[in-house]
C-alpha cells in the first residue's frame, strides 16, 4: 500500500479544493461525476422502499429482484440474457472489479491493460499481488487496443485482459468489429479471461456492443461489469454489478462476504426502478453531453498548443500538451511535463485537470466535461489564455 500511494486524481482534486479555502476562484475538472441529477422516479423508489421497510440485510449477491432486473435490462440493451446466479451486485462497479481480481489472481499473474487506463486498474490489480501488464495506445489508433499488440503481450501468467470501452480517460470506443479482432486473439489462449468495463454504455456517441456480443462464444470467460452511476446519475448511490460465468461470481461473492457482504439495500431498489422505469431522460442528457465535447474540443484545438482528438464516448477528453513542453510560464517556470503543465495551469489560472501520467499514457491532461456549459466556458478561456501566455 506504500508504494502505491494517493491516487493523482484525488491529489487534483485535494490541491483545487485547498485553492478553493484559501479564496481562490476555482474550477475544478478533475472528477468523473455527472452534474445532473438522480431521476425523479429513482428517488421516489427508494423512499418508498425505506417506507415498506427494506433497510435490511440483503443477500451477498444482491436482491434476486435486482439481479432479474439486470438481466432484463441486459437483454433489453444488449441482446443477451443472463441468470440470477450469473450475476453480482456490489456496492460501486469499482468493488466488483476487485472482486474479480481478488478472487482470481495469483502473485504474479500478468493482467493486461491498455493505457490510458483508469488509474484504479493497475493499483487494484498491484494490491492483489498480480502484475499490471502495460499496452501503450496512440492517438493516431484513437487510443484502441490493436490485435497484434495484445498477441505479442499474452504469456503463460496472462490471467486477464481488461477492457474497458467507452473508455476512461480517452473516450475511445472498441467497434464491434475492434472486439471481434481482440476476441480472435484470445481464443489461441483459453488461460487468458476477459474483464469488459462497460460502465459508460450509455454515454456513446456511436453504436456500442458489448464484449459479449462480439464474442459470444467467449462468454464462459467474460466478466462484464455495468453499474447506474454514470447513465443514471446515482455515484453517491453506490450500486453496480458484474455478470460473468456462475462459478467467477459465486467466488466474488465470497470475497464480498468478507469485505461489505451485501450492497445497499436502499440503493438496490433504486437501482431496479433506474433500469426498469423511464429511459427517456438518458438520451437528452447524452445528447447536453455530446455538445459539451464538442464546445471543449473545439476550444482546446483553437488553442494552437494544444491536440485534442474527439472522443466517441464517456464524459472526458485526453488532450496532448507536449507541444507546451519547454516553454516557459509568466511565472517563469518551464513546462517539463504534463505534471507541470498541469500543476501550473491550476496555479495561474485556477484549473484543475488531471496530467496523463496518471493514467499510464504522459504528455497528456484529462479533462472532465461533466460539468455545465458556463464553468466549461470559463474553464476553457482560462487555459487558451495560459496557453497564450507561455514564451
Amino acid at each position: 500500500m506504500a508504494s502505491i500511494g494517493l491516487s493523482e486524481i484525488v491529489q487534483v482534486s485535494e490541491a483545487a479544493a485547498a485553492l478553493k479555502a484559501a479564496g481562490r476562484d476555482v474550477i475544478s475538472l478533475g472528477t468523473g461525476e455527472p452534474d445532473f441529477p438522480t431521476p425523479p422516479h429513482v428517488i421516489a423508489a427508494a423512499h418508498a422502499a425505506a417506507l415498506a421497510g427494506e433497510t435490511k440485510y440483503t443477500a451477498t449477491q444482491g436482491t434476486l429482484a435486482l439481479r432479474r432486473a439486470i438481466a432484463t435490462a441486459c437483454a433489453r440493451d444488449n441482446g443477451y440474457t443472463a441468470a440470477p446466479a450469473e450475476i453480482i451486485v456490489s456496492t460501486g462497479a469499482k468493488q466488483v472489479i476487485f472482486n474479480a481480481l481478488f478472487a482470481t489472481l495469483d502473485a504474479g499473474d500478468e493482467v493486461i491493460i491498455a493505457a490510458p487506463y483508469w488509474t484504479s486498474y493497475s493499483d487494484m490489480v498491484t494490491i492483489c499481488g498480480g502484475v499490471a501488464k502495460i499496452i501503450p495506445t496512440t492517438a493516431a489508433d484513437g487510443f484502441r487496443l490493436r490485435p497484434e499488440a495484445l498477441a505479442a503481450a499474452i504469456t503463460p501468467r496472462s490471467r486477464w485482459l481488461l477492457l474497458n470501452s467507452p473508455g476512461n480517460p480517452s473516450g475511445a470506443v472498441l467497434s464491434a468489429a475492434d472486439q471481434a479482432a481482440l476476441a480472435e486473439v484470445l481464443r489461441a489462449h483459453p488461460h487468458v479471461a476477459v474483464l469488459s468495463d462497460e460502465i459508460y454504455q450509455h454515454i456513446c456517441y456511436t453504436p456500442f456492443t458489448s464484449f459479449r456480443n462480439a464474442a459470444p462464444d467467449l462468454a464462459d470467460r467474460t466478466l462484464v461489469v455495468n453499474g447506474v452511476s454514470k447513465f443514471a446519475s446515482m455515484t453517491g448511490w453506490r450500486l453496480g454489478w458484474g455478470i460473468g460465468p456462475a462459478p467467477l461470481i459465486k467466488t466474488m461473492a465470497e470475497v464480498q462476504g468478507q469485505v461489505t457482504s451485501g450492497a445497499s439495500s436502499i440503493s438496490q431498489a433504486a437501482a431496479i426502478a433506474a433500469l426498469l422505469g423511464p429511459q427517456d431522460y438518458i438520451a437528452p442528457r447524452r445528447e447536453a453531453f455530446r455538445k459539451r465535447r464538442d464546445q471543449v474540443v473545439a476550444a482546446l484545438n483553437a488553442t494552437g498548443r494544444l491536440h485534442c482528438p474527439l472522443p466517441d464516448g464517456a464524459f472526458y477528453v485526453y488532450a496532448d500538451c507536449t507541444p507546451c513542453f519547454g516553454l516557459t510560464t509568466a511565472a517563469g517556470v518551464t513546462l517539463a511535463d504534463d505534471a507541470a503543465f498541469c500543476a501550473q495551469l491550476l496555479a495561474q489560472e485556477g484549473v484543475a485537470v488531471v496530467p496523463g501520467r496518471a493514467f499510464g499514457l504522459p504528455g497528456h491532461f484529462r479533462l472532465s466535461y461533466a460539468y455545465d456549459e458556463a464553468s466549461l466556458t470559463r474553464a476553457c478561456t482560462a487555459i487558451a489564455r495560459f496557453c497564450a501566455s507561455l514564451t
